[in-house]
């Protein structure tokens, strides 16, 4: 596929080098435009040796070949990365000062776009709109990450890490290819604004079922699924509210409610659902839980005593958060509410078998299904999905990638829901 990598003159320029070498190894023929700025971070030489050809800045070179034209027309994607407030600001307002926003004026392939700054300028009122703008002419903007910035400052504008990155490029490689390469590229142009003034409530994490005073019945989840949900849907304009019993930092902008068993997130969840727009159940909430609570710490046999017998747990059933709260919402449409199946696959079928029964059975709009095991999405940083949508047989399949890159494609999913009520 050919890629064009414009770069603008960001400081994160610099980790752009290695997501070049990531199209390149992925097999896409690749064509760097950096602007004048971004020279200043990583020069020419670079460019050219990682991606193979000559790098150019001002529409003048190679005038005959008509560059300021022919990049955009021929492209399969091109990907903005880090893209400045300057150059937002300039794309928004149809600029052609340089070969870089000439070529954004001439694709007509998917344009995706990656803002890093400082929080200041990422959360100014004129960058924002330059943003919704470009959104809404079908531009992907990636959000920016949270973390350390230029110095000792830390916050929203980050630019995302490049295998982040290299996953969205080829996701809306694979997204034009399946769709016969539609005008201007994404299909769709309203995901980046579709939460923006939602309230959303997440919950994450794998709940614990007290046996004991110092064990407990519960799972490998470690909530970073869920998290990833939260932060991208903050960073996406939603009001978020995290229903936890993960122990993990708080994403930036987002209200966590911490809980640690299944009655207790069922309490919550269905209290925070009474105003929300969109709910969505990452949590790996226990099944079962010990009908009986000991007060004391379960002890073992006495040693001589000849008895090796273990105590015997009774478990009862917990309830079934996701299907009350499918029952339990106020209308027909709202919230929309989004189910996690783990699944390992059985004697009665696969994972995505499996996946399509608990969605008929749950009647949640989306259900999103993992395989899980001992080295498979528990733990890990990353994630492969399959997501499946109720009243149709569609699939959209996502990853390997990291849980951020997978947490986008279902809000993705997600918008086309809120599009149609």
């Amino acid at each position: 596929m050919r890629v064009v990598l414009g770069v603008a003159g960001g400081i994160a320029a610099y980790k752009v080098c290695a997501l070049l070498r990531l199209l390149t190894e992925g097999g896409h023929d690749v064509t760097v435009v950096p602007t004048a700025a971004a020279l200043k971070f990583v020069g020419a030489p670079t460019w050219a040796a990682l991606s193979g050809k000559p790098v150019h800045t001002e529409v003048w070179s190679d005038i005959t070949e008509v560059p300021h034209v022919r990049l955009g027309q021929q492209a399969d994607l091109v990907i903005v990365a880090p893209a400045t407030a300057d150059l937002l600001a300039r794309a928004a307002t149809g600029q052609a000062d340089d070969l870089l926003t000439n070529v954004l004026l001439t694709a007509r392939c998917p344009v995706v776009m990656a803002p890093a700054m400082h929080t200041e300028m990422w959360e100014h009122p004129a960058t924002q709109a330059n943003v919704a703008t470009l959104s809404e002419r079908g531009v992907h903007i990636v959000p920016p990450a949270s973390g350390r910035l230029t110095g000792a400052d830390t916050g929203p504008g980050r630019l995302p890490e490049p295998e982040d990155l290299y996953a969205v490029c080829v996701r809306e490689l694979g997204r034009a290819a399946r769709a016969g390469a539609a005008p201007h590229g994404i299909p769709d142009p309203a995901v980046t604004t579709a939460l923006t003034g939602r309230r959303v409530v997440v919950s994450a994490g794998g709940t614990r079922e007290p046996l004991d005073p110092v064990r407990y019945l519960g799972n490998r989840s470690s909530g970073k699924q869920g998290y990833a949900l939260a932060a991208v849907a903050a960073r996406l304009g939603a009001e978020v509210t995290l229903v936890s019993s993960a122990t993990l930092a708080a994403p930036e902008g987002v209200r966590v409610v911490p809980v640690e068993t299944a009655l207790e997130m069922r309490t919550v969840m269905l209290a925070e659902a009474a105003g929300a727009d969109v709910v969505v159940m990452a949590a790996a909430v226990a099944d079962f839980r010990p009908a009986n609570y000991t007060e004391h710490k379960i002890k073992k046999s006495h040693e001589g005593a000849g008895d090796d017998s273990a105590p015997v747990v009774e478990l009862v059933r917990n309830p079934d958060i996701l299907a009350e709260l499918v029952r339990t919402r106020r209308d027909t449409e709202r919230p929309v509410i989004v189910g996690f199946a783990a699944e390992t696959g059985d004697a009665s079928g696969g994972v995505l078998d499996l996946g399509r029964a608990k969605l008929a059975r749950k009647g949640c709009d989306l259900l999103v299904v993992n395989e899980v095991g001992p080295d498979k999405t528990f733990g890990r940083e990353d994630n492969t999905v399959h997501i499946l949508r109720r009243g149709t047989d569609d699939v959209i399949d996502v990853g390997p990638a990291s849980k951020s890159v997978v947490a986008e494609e279902i809000w993705a999913a997600v918008a086309h829901v809120l599009a149609r009520g």
